[in-house]
């Protein structure tokens, strides 16, 4: 392959052919895509490319290098393979994209044209994973110490490269160490969760609990309804409110969509992702909504 030859001399691996007749290995090309939608080679646009993710597998080549170099095949496919278990981790280096607060059980779509965020996207889906951590950037680390994890439900490919990305989150997790990875941030990350009560504070948490869904609910029926129609169409209807408050491990969701719809700037929000009590959190949200 031309384009990983001069630094990993590696043998063509899943090689596919452009429209315009040159041949690479598939991950090489979709990289230089990420940067421009034209054929390394030639400059030839390759727009329709993009836009269907669709590319032609080279047959013959793959069928030669299989009669006629086992060995080197093996060994491109065991790096490969290595690269793809390490990607697949979900404790170290995990994929971060710096952009917005993102909570547990709430959407957030995205709007992905940065090259090396559409390498971050697309390694997420190739391992399997289709998920990657998000967290607000800091001025001194780059990145806060607390994200939530968001999972790829759907992705939308456009014929100049960029991308909708509908996520929505899944965990809640604490940054152990920041570090970069092609361009994105990574970290190793640990989760976290509610600190489950018992007896009698699990009694005064139900009762506290319930208080503030309802004003929270009464909150939200005050606003004007053009307001509460562009919140219901980003962020759906109010969940219900949970029998049992304890048994997610990051809490009700109810209390995650509240806080990603009430206008709170994101330093405010960030403490809230980083609670570990419940009975904290609670009366967080009522002092915002008094």
């Amino acid at each position: 392959c031309c384009l990983c030859f001069l630094d990993f001399s590696r043998l063509f691996y899943e090689p596919v052919t452009t429209p315009c007749g040159h041949t690479f290995c598939l991950k090489c090309l979709e990289r230089c895509l990420d940067h421009n939608p034209k054929c390394p080679l030639c400059k030839e646009g390759l727009s329709e490319c993009l836009a269907m993710r669709k590319y032609c597998k080279t047959v013959l080549m793959e069928e030669l290098i299989a009669r006629y170099l086992p060995e080197e095949l093996t060994e491109r496919r065991k790096i490969y393979e290595e690269e793809i278990a390490e990607l697949s981790n979900l404790n170290k280096n995990v994929p971060i994209f710096v952009c917005t607060m993102a909570y547990p059980t709430v959407p957030c779509p995205l709007h992905i044209f940065e090259p090396c965020y559409r390498l971050m996207i697309r390694r997420c889906m190739e391992t399997g994973t289709k998920q990657f951590g998000m967290c607000i950037s800091d001025p001194v680390k780059g990145f806060a110490d607390y994200g939530c994890i968001l999972e790829i439900r759907n992705v939308e490919f456009f014929a100049d490269g960029r991308s909708v990305v509908d996520s929505i989150g899944k965990r809640r997790f604490k940054v152990i160490q920041h570090s970069q990875r092609d361009g994105y941030n990574t970290a190793d990350i640990e989760y976290i969760e509610d600190q489950k009560v018992q007896g009698q504070e699990y009694a005064a948490l139900l009762v506290l609990h319930n208080s503030v869904y309802d004003q929270a609910y009464m909150w939200f029926n005050s606003l004007k309804q053009a307001l509460k129609s562009r919140i219901l169409s980003h962020f759906g209807p109010m969940p219900a409110k949970d029998p049992d408050p304890q048994a997610n491990p990051n809490g009700p969701a109810w209390c995650w969509w509240v806080l990603a719809v009430l206008p709170l700037e994101n330093r405010a929000q960030l403490p809230f992702l980083a609670m570990k009590s419940l009975k904290d959190r609670l009366n967080g949200i009522r002092r915002v909504l008094t």
